[in-house]
């Protein structure tokens, strides 16, 4: 946990870690998961000094409620889409809808 976080955030990071490990995950990826959803949470709440796009404007993590994208019905949101296109550096994305993201990428 960063420096100076609150004590609600580290019992957040331990339920959440210890949660990952019950369900058969490896203590280095249950602290990834607790990490990733702590650091999220205190984006969406103005606890950090910066926050992306997608941890402000997604569904939270606790709305969310363990569901993953690309295994429900419509898969990863445009935003998801969007920022894996950004990273892999493909051109013309921002004139692309979900679907033409997803083709871009290789996801349809």
């Amino acid at each position: 946990m960063p420096r100076g976080s609150s004590p609600k955030r580290e019992r957040q990071y331990e339920h959440i870690k210890e949660s990952a490990e019950d369900r058969g995950e490896s203590t280095g990826r249950a602290k990834e998961i607790a990490a990733r959803t702590v650091n999220k949470e205190r984006a969406r709440s103005g606890e950090s000094k910066t926050a992306s796009r997608t941890s402000t404007k997604d569904m939270s993590s606790g709305k969310r409620g363990g569901r993953r994208s690309g295994q429900g019905s419509q898969g990863p949101t445009y935003d998801q889409l969007y920022e894996e296109a950004k990273k892999r550096g493909i051109h013309g994305r921002s004139d692309m809808n979900k679907s033409q993201l997803q083709q871009a990428l290789g996801k349809s």
